[in-house]
């Protein structure tokens, strides 16, 4: 059971640790995340992006024409978040 008070922060981290992956995860969203976990996000060439903390990357190409991430996606932002 999910604890009524839980911040925006808890509930989006939740969903992204989600085992199975979720598949309705947005590029928005992780954005969102991740500038609340402290990550900056730096536009590449194309529709490639990297989000960077201190030593911390995690470096992805942005979703199109939808925003839904990709499962393999998903899954490669967990092992990052784990490791954090």
């Amino acid at each position: 059971m999910v604890p009524f008070f839980m911040s925006k922060k808890d509930k989006l981290l939740k969903k992204f640790t989600e085992i199975p992956v979720r598949k309705d995860l947005t590029f928005s969203e992780l954005e969102i995340l991740l500038g609340q976990l402290g990550f900056t996000k730096r536009d590449g060439s194309g529709s490639r992006v990297k989000f960077v903390k201190g030593e911390w990357l995690i470096n992805l190409h942005k979703p199109h024409p939808d925003d839904t991430l990709k499962v393999y996606v998903v899954k490669q932002i967990q092992e990052k978040l784990k490791e954090l």
